[in-house]
């Protein structure tokens, strides 16, 4: 019960709902991450006002895990994967959102609040491979 965190979970929650929401509401745009990236990435493609919001969002992203830092002590945290497992698991997961149309944050987060069916069963097959993944390689291997 130590980890059980609800009032900590429920102000994350309410802030990604509140930032996913502003990004839909001013932009159009949903907020799946991986598509944000690959627009980063796509140089010619995406136009010169696409490619601020998506620098401000992603650095928001990254600066935000910092910036909590100064409130309170983060927990402490202890990866014991090789690097060779960690970039292994990185491309596949880029692959498996590639070929998902999306990811956990378009689809888990934008689209299952939209209701979307096709959302439900990404998240689900992304869930569910996540599970499988995680008992083979704890169980099996």
């Amino acid at each position: 019960m130590e980890n059980f965190t609800p009032i900590q979970s429920l102000i994350g929650g309410l802030l990604i709902g509140l930032s996913v929401s502003i990004l839909i509401l001013s932009s159009g745009k949903i907020a799946g991450i991986s598509g944000i990236v690959a627009g980063l990435m796509q140089f010619r493609n995406t136009s010169k006002d696409h490619y601020i919001w998506r620098i401000l969002f992603i650095t928001g992203l990254v600066i935000s895990s910092y910036l909590y830092s100064l409130l309170t002590p983060l927990p402490a945290s202890e990866i014991s994967a090789s690097y060779s497992t960690l970039m292994i698991a990185g491309l596949l997961v880029g692959f498996g959102t590639r070929m998902g149309s999306g990811c956990t944050s378009g689809h888990g987060i934008c689209g299952l609040s939209r209701l979307s069916l096709r959302s439900l069963i990404a998240s689900m097959s992304f869930m569910l491979s996540g599970f499988i993944v995680t008992y083979v390689l704890v169980h099996v291997i």
